[in-house]
This record gives C-alpha cells, sequence and structure tokens, in this order.
C-alpha cells in the first residue's frame, strides 16, 4: 500500500506539474489534496472496518479500486486543459488548480487513505495489541513508501512512461489482492467473485504492460492532450518536459507546458529589442553569457556584433538542446556550432558562479519569475552574483512583463520588487518600457545612464548591422527620455519589498498578476495574502494564550480534543517541512524535478524510523503523555533551527565543491524532519486509544487529524506562507501553531498531577 501510494502520488504530481505550467505553487496544493482527500478516506475506513462483515473482500474491493483510479487520473489530467477550456501553453490560475487536481486525486487518494484504517483493523485482528498495530501498519506503510521512492527515483523515472508506470502499479495491487484472497477461497461466493475479477484484471495489465497496450495508451493520451497539433516529439527527462510541435516547417518547443522556442522564425522584434539594444549601449562587447533562452534568433543576433569573441551558453537540460538539434533549421544549426559559441549543459545560476570568466554583458533569457526554477534568476542574491561577473562596464539584462495600456496593481508590484531588487545590488538602471516586455539594463558603470540615441544610432552604423526593427527611427522612439520619467511614476504606489532566494515574492507577484488578468475574481485574495504578516500570527497567538488562561480549569476536558489537534499541528509541521526542502532546493539548484522523489522518500524513511522507535517502546513506556509532550517541544525547537541552518548555509549552498555533502545534508535534513513526525504518531495513538470506542476510530481520527493537518500546511505553506513570509518567517509560524499544543498538553499534565 505504502509503494502504491508514493508511486502514485508522484505520478500524479509530475504530469499535474506539466499541466500547471512548472509552477511549485501547484506542488503544494496537489501534496494537500492528496492528503485531504485521503484524511476522508481514512475516516471512511474507520467506518466501513467497525460496520462490514467481509473487512478482508473489502479491502481486496478497495485496493482494485485504487489501482484502476491511477491510470484514469493520468488520462484525465492529460487532457485536464480541454476539459476546462485552456488553450495549450496557457497558464491555469489558482482556483482551478485546486479544483482541478482536487478531482482528478479524488479516486486515487480516498480509496488509498481508507486502505489504511481497514489495514490497521485486519492486522489487529490476525497479530492482536490494538495500540501497537497501528504504529506497525504505520511503518510498514511508510517502508513500503521507502521503497516506492527509491524504485521511482532511479527506475521509473528514467526508463518508463507514465501509463506503464500505472498499469505495472495495477498489476502489483491485483496480484497481492488474489494472494490475500487465497485463503479465504473456499468460504464464500464474494472471495472468489472478487479473486475471479482480480485474475482477469491481472491478465489485461499484464497484456498492456508486456505487449505494447500501455505504451499504445501513453501515446493515445499525448494525442488527446495536443489536439489538433502536430506533435512530432514528447519526452521527460529528470529535468522537466519537453514537446515538439510542428506546424509547416516551423518548430514550436515546449517546456513543461509553456512555449519556450519557435524555430526558425523567432520573434524578430523581441529577438532584436532584447539583444541590440544592450549591446549598442556597451562600448565594445566582446565576451557575452546566455542563462537560458539563446538558441532559435538570439545567439544569431549577437553574433552580428563584430567585436564578439565568446559567447557562453548555458542551458539546464540536455534534453531541450539534443531536441533542437534532432528538430535542425539553418538558423539553429549556425548558432549551436558556432566557433565562438560554446554550449554549457549546467544550470545557468551554477554556471555564473563556476566561471573564471568576467562578461561585458549577461544576458537573463528568462523573461518572467513564474515560478521558483526561473525566480532563481531575479533575486538580491542572483544580481549579487552577476555583478561580480561583469568587467567594469558590463551589463545585465533581464526583461519583465509590461504594457503601455493595460496598467494594474499587481503588474506595478512584479516590477517594483525586481526593481528594488535591482536597486539594492546596482547602481545604474536603465528601463526600456513596452508593450509585452520591459527591459531593465543595470551596471556599474553610468554609461548606460548617458547612452542616447545619437550614440546608438552611431554605433548601429558603425558596426555594420542591418536590422529589421530596430532602426534609427525605432532607437529614437525607445530612447525618449520620457519613457524613463513615465516607467518611474508608474511604479509609484508599488510595493517596496525585495525579492529573495528564501522570500521569492517576485513568483508570488508573477502569478498574482497572472491571476488578475485570467481570474480576476480572485484579485483580492491575492492582495490580502500579500499582506500576511508574522504580526498577525503573533496576535493570534496572544489571543490564543489569553483565553487559554481564562479557561484554564477546562484544561482537562480541552485534553480530549488535544492529541487530535496537537497531530494536526504535527501534520502542519511536517508539510511545511517538506515544502521548505523542496523550495530551498529548488531556490538554489533549479532541478528538484529530479529530485523531489528522493527528498519525500527520505522524509518517509525518518517517518517510518520515528514510528518504529516509538513502537517498539510502547509496552515499555508508563506515562506516555510524558514522551509526548517532550516530542511536541522537539519539532518546536527544529522549528526554530531548520531555517536558521539554510540561513547559515546560504552562502556555501552553490560551491561545486560542497554538492555531494550539501545534498547528503538536504536528505539527511528531511530524514530528521520525518523522524520527528513520525515519533509522535504511535504515542499519540497509545493515549488516545484509552478513551476511544475503538481501534479503528482511533486510527481513522488520529490519521485523519494528522493528513488534515498536512492539507492545510500545503496550501496555505505553498500558496502564502513560504512565497510571502519565507522560509524563516514560514517556520516561526509552525512554532506558534505547536506552541497551542503545547500548551494545552502541558496543562493537561499539570492538571493530573
Amino acid at each position: 500500500m505504502g509503494f502504491s501510494g508514493l508511486v502514485a502520488q508522484m505520478l500524479l504530481l509530475r504530469e499535474l506539474f506539466v499541466v500547471f505550467s512548472g509552477n511549485e505553487l501547484s506542488i503544494g496544493i496537489v501534496l494537500a489534496n492528496w492528503l485531504i482527500l485521503e484524511a476522508a478516506g481514512c475516516f471512511l475506513g474507520g467506518k466501513m472496518a467497525e460496520s462490514t462483515r467481509h473487512k478482508v473482500e473489502t479491502f481486496a474491493g478497495i485496493t482494485i479500486l485504487f489501482s484502476l483510479s491511477v491510470p484514469a487520473a493520468v488520462y484525465l489530467a492529460r487532457v485536464l486543459k480541454i476539459i476546462i477550456g485552456v488553450s495549450i501553453g496557457e497558464s491555469i490560475s489558482f482556483l482551478p488548480i485546486l479544483c482541478s487536481s482536487f478531482l482528478i486525486l479524488l479516486p486515487a487518494s480516498v480509496s488509498h487513505g481508507t486502505l489504511f484504517t481497514l489495514n490497521c483493523k485486519l492486522y489487529a485482528t490476525f497479530f492482536g495489541n490494538e495500540a501497537s498495530s497501528i504504529g506497525k501498519v504505520y511503518v510498514y506503510e511508510t517502508i513500503g513508501t521507502i521503497l516506492g521512492g527509491i524504485v521511482w527515483t532511479y527506475f521509473m523515472i528514467q526508463y518508463l512512461n507514465a501509463f506503464q508506470m500505472a498499469v505495472g502499479l495495477a498489476m502489483l495491487n491485483f496480484l497481492a489482492v488474489l494472494v490475500i484472497l487465497a485463503h479465504y477461497w473456499k468460504l464464500g461466493i464474494l472471495p472468489k467473485t472478487i479473486s475471479v475479477i482480480s485474475g482477469l484484471l491481472l491478465l489485461f495489465s499484464s497484456y498492456l504492460l508486456f505487449a505494447g497496450g500501455a505504451d499504445k495508451l501513453h501515446h493515445l493520451s499525448i494525442n488527446a492532450q495536443w489536439p489538433g497539433h502536430n506533435l512530432v516529439h514528447y519526452q521527460n527527462s529528470i529535468y522537466g518536459n519537453t514537446a515538439v510541435i510542428k506546424s509547416g516547417a516551423q518548430y514550436l518547443f515546449f517546456s513543461d507546458g509553456i512555449p519556450n522556442l519557435i524555430t526558425p522564425i523567432p520573434d524578430i522584434e523581441f529577438v532584436e529589442k532584447f539583444v541590440h539594444l544592450p549591446l549598442l549601449s556597451h562600448p565594445k562587447p566582446q565576451k557575452l553569457l546566455i542563462l537560458s533562452g539563446g538558441a532559435g534568433g538570439v545567439i544569431d543576433e549577437i553574433l552580428k556584433h563584430p567585436s564578439i569573441e565568446l559567447v557562453d551558453y548555458a542551458e539546464l537540460d540536455p534534453l531541450f538542446l539534443d531536441l533542437v538539434r534532432r528538430f535542425p533549421t539553418p538558423l539553429t544549426e549556425n548558432e549551436l556550432s558556432h566557433r565562438k559559441v560554446k554550449v554549457q549543459h549546467i544550470d545557468g545560476r551554477l554556471f555564473l558562479k563556476t566561471t573564471k570568466h568576467k562578461y561585458d554583458v549577461i544576458l537573463v533569457g528568462l523573461q518572467n519569475p513564474t515560478d521558483l526554477q526561473t525566480n532563481r534568476f531575479f533575486t538580491h542574491e542572483f544580481f549579487a552574483l552577476a555583478k561580480k561577473k561583469l568587467n567594469d562596464e558590463g551589463i545585465l539584462v533581464i526583461g519583465l512583463p509590461g504594457s503601455l495600456s493595460y496598467l494594474n496593481d499587481e503588474l506595478k508590484n512584479l516590477n517594483g520588487c525586481i526593481y528594488n531588487t535591482l536597486q539594492r545590488v546596482f547602481p545604474y538602471i536603465r528601463v526600456f518600457p513596452g508593450d509585452g516586455t520591459n527591459l531593465f539594463l543595470s551596471s556599474n558603470s553610468e554609461e548606460i545612464s548617458l547612452i542616447d540615441t545619437t550614440r546608438l544610432a552611431n554605433r548601429l552604423k558603425q558596426r555594420g548591422l542591418e536590422l529589421n526593427v530596430l532602426v534609427p527611427r525605432h532607437i529614437k522612439k525607445k530612447l525618449h527620455p520620457g519613457w524613463q520619467s513615465w516607467f518611474l511614476g508608474f511604479l509609484e504606489g508599488s510595493t517596496p519589498k525585495f525579492n529573495q532566494d528564501f522570500k521569492p515574492l517576485g513568483m508570488f507577484y508573477s502569478v498574482s498578476h497572472w491571476n488578475a488578468l485570467f481570474a480576476p475574481y480572485l484579485r483580492g485574495l491575492f492582495r490580502w495574502f500579500e499582506k500576511v504578516n508574522l504580526q498577525m500570527f503573533f496576535i493570534l497567538f496572544a489571543v490564543f494564550v489569553v483565553l487559554f488562561l481564562l479557561g484554564r480549569h477546562h484544561a482537562v476536558k480541552l485534553f480530549g480534543a488535544g492529541i487530535p489537534l496537537c497531530i494536526a499541528t504535527t501534520g502542519f509541521a511536517g508539510m511545511i517541512f517538506d515544502l521548505a526542502l523542496i523550495f530551498t532546493f529548488q531556490s538554489i539548484y533549479g532541478y528538484v524535478f529530479a529530485w523531489i522523489g528522493l527528498l519525500v522518500t527520505s522524509f518517509m524513511a525518518g517517518t517510518a524510523a520515528g514510528a518504529m522507535m516509538s513502537t517498539s517502546f510502547l509496552t515499555r513506556i508508563t506515562n506516555c503523555h510524558k514522551y509526548f509532550i517532550y516530542a511536541d517541544l522537539t519539532i518546536i525547537c527544529f522549528s526554530l533551527a531548520l531555517p536558521l541552518i539554510f540561513l547559515g548555509l546560504h552562502p556555501y549552498l552553490g560551491r561545486p565543491g560542497l554538492f555531494l555533502f550539501l545534498k547528503i545534508l538536504f536528505l539527511f535534513i528531511a530524514f530528521i524532519s520525518g523522524f520527528l513526525i513520525g515519533a509522535q504518531f504511535p504515542l499519540a495513538n497509545a493515549i488516545y486509544l484509552k478513551d476511544a470506542a475503538s481501534l479503528s476510530q482511533t486510527a481513522g481520527v488520529l490519521y485523519s487529524s494528522d493528513l488534515l493537518g498536512g492539507w492545510l500546511g500545503g496550501v496555505v505553506g505553498g500558496v502564502v506562507l513560504l512565497p510571502v513570509l519565507g522560509l524563516l518567517g514560514s517556520c516561526v509560524v509552525v512554532v506558534l501553531l505547536k506552541l497551542c499544543s503545547f500548551t494545552i498538553l502541558t496543562a493537561h499534565a499539570r492538571a493530573t498531577v
């Protein structure tokens, strides 16, 4: 059950991640929906475990339902945009992400959650000792989860497509059902019927997997996902998903569902402005660095400048450029094979940190911090790094969404946040506003502030550049001094905040801007999110303390609800820890797509170890309440330590010599956070079971509370806390929340002494 749950969760998370345009906010939402639906399934399973006489048969039937729902969910995820009327390449706003992922996950998540409670009841029936049986099932499920994470990371994601994974998972479960029901074959018609159904489904799934049927389903679903398009290639790598569409003689490349490149005829107007305005602003550009987005026109325009000696081009995913070469055009062949161009298959930020070169111009080919992977190139830390790698008159070039007509507060805050960040690093900033893209040129040299129409027109002529759009007349229009004044006036009243690695406000404002355009009914909600601050949580905590002190004589009565409340806050903390590790890893390294399975697996390994330790000590512990309180206090201390560890190590996180050590550190911290979460669950079962009506009720209530807290942590933490309050602020919120449950627990302990 644990193996199947992890693989299904990662598989559907990956499919939805692509559909939701690679936005990491969707990770928290999808994980949260999985947990809340599992919680509902746990509660339902508790009811079924007590009411049904055919517990084994019920367990087998729900296992079959779960197995069938996973491939169905994969197909629904792929055709989701068609169902909700969103075009290919268009991003989906917050509310549709929340609702659509909820509905797609519903059958698989609810059925999987139901299996946990049924498992607890069955295990206790066969092996006795009700208090420890829940903990043991929790441990065994987690061990399966660990195995699932390892197999997913090192085998499935590299060698199997989505339907091969889903069908193979179904085969495993159908076989398990046959093994479970073998003992009951002679006891009635129901086990025989379910066994026959499982056998037929096992044969059918085997045929699909080994006779190429799963592969055909994969291609059919992809064609359904891209209706009316000539999809010539679709492939996942450890870094993401790439799809290629052919239309006539043109190729359109998509990365995680977002249009990334069109060849052989690019957007001429954008490419010429993006390349030539900065290069003409430099007296003699010789060495250039392009961080993503160089192929398909940008490099070609750069090479028109006669002074160019070297163009370093960093692109993280080797698959992307491999596909550009596989579907060649004269333009891209010349760009990627030119003697002056050095292609680096490496994360751009890592390359910038490790290269010994200094550059005259650094072009960031990512035009919007829509997610954590791109936000890393719009932060204070990145700008400071780029400044060190620029020559004396060097220029850093970035682009942001812009408009000369449709101006809203979200667009203002997005541009204002990044402008504020640039101002903290560079003394001189020149902005070229535009419809579609605002171009920011930043430098240590006053040269960019002194550039005028005459100087740029002279350089255009001296370098012998023959351009289509950026002619002297157009240059005069772009360099009119009124535009800079207009832009600064546009920013008046915008946010005073700036963008950081561990506080990705740029991503939050980008998502807010997108929602304002395509889901304006959510504008008020996102504006409220933006105002969230730590003071609010401190005030709420103070109110709780006052109310609790006024009613402290009811502490014993509160304790009945205190255990589920404490487990819910622990589930919340666990999800925040998990998301904090994912967000931090992505902010530093930029390829969490490859490591998310390992991070989750390491977290679950810690959960298993913690639960195993607590379960093994249950028979020897005379005062579970005391150790339960100790566990709560330890989680509070860890919540304070987690951000301090990463903030202290932040200057070293990108150093190549420490890569292996720091990645192991990520896994170790994930293990420790899981250990603390898992250690508390068996203790809670032992305490709660004394007053509960049954084992099924205990398992259902506490596991549901755990998952409910995780759901809240996923939605609130992923969408609000981590983007707006950052890593440190989010962990402080966890501390305050855990202090509430800790207060109830300690008050009860004193009242009962």
